[in-house]
């Protein structure tokens, strides 16, 4: 899954690159303007538009790539990078289904759900591997917290007795029947 999304966004960051840099190139040999703004201004936006969206583009790549050759989840930067992209994603899908019809609509829809998808699948397959190695409180690394034991008041004896655990026949500790807490002396 991984591998899939980092050539889809590589190929996406060569082609968002190129489009503006070709789209910079028309407006300024056709002196083009659009509401009085210098038609060299508009041309060097759109290209400097082009290597930025296409340099982010291709660092979300890299990430992807990263998880691919890894095969662990995105944490911190990349992380972010990834979550970053999809909601970029949405936005552009939801630009592209006025503007240029309902084809790039699915696409950008697809690679939404492809970085999605990248980013929930890690999360799951993770999940168990800490389970396994007992990172949790509960039984199979379940977070649930376990009950503490009850506290009793200031000055009543407390008793503790340890039970035998897990078929053990006998305490292993030599803790004493019960245990007489001291009373304070300052007033």
């Amino acid at each position: 899954m991984a591998w899939v999304v980092a050539v889809v966004l590589l190929a996406e960051a060569f082609f968002i690159g190129a489009l503006n840099w070709f789209l910079g190139v028309v407006v300024d040999r056709q002196k083009m303007s659009l509401a009085g703004l210098d038609p060299h201004v508009m041309s060097t936006s759109s290209k400097a538009g082009g290597v930025v969206f296409g340099l982010y583009f291709a660092l979300c790549a890299l990430v992807a790539l990263l998880v691919a050759v890894r095969n662990r989840a995105p944490a911190g930067f990349g992380r972010i990078l990834l979550i970053s992209v999809a909601v970029v994603h949405g936005l552009l899908g939801a630009f592209a289904w006025g503007l240029v019809g309902w084809p790039a609509f699915v696409f950008m829809v697809v690679v939404l759900g492809l970085v999605v998808l990248l980013l929930m699948t890690y999360d799951r397959e993770d999940g168990p591997e800490r389970a396994a190695a007992g990172g949790g409180a509960g039984q199979d690394g379940d977070p649930q917290a376990e009950k503490e034991p009850a506290v009793a008041p200031a000055g009543e004896p407390v008793s503790c007795t340890e039970q035998p655990q897990d078929g053990d026949d006998e305490p292993q500790d030599a803790a004493p029947a019960q245990v007489t807490r001291t009373a304070s002396t300052t007033p």
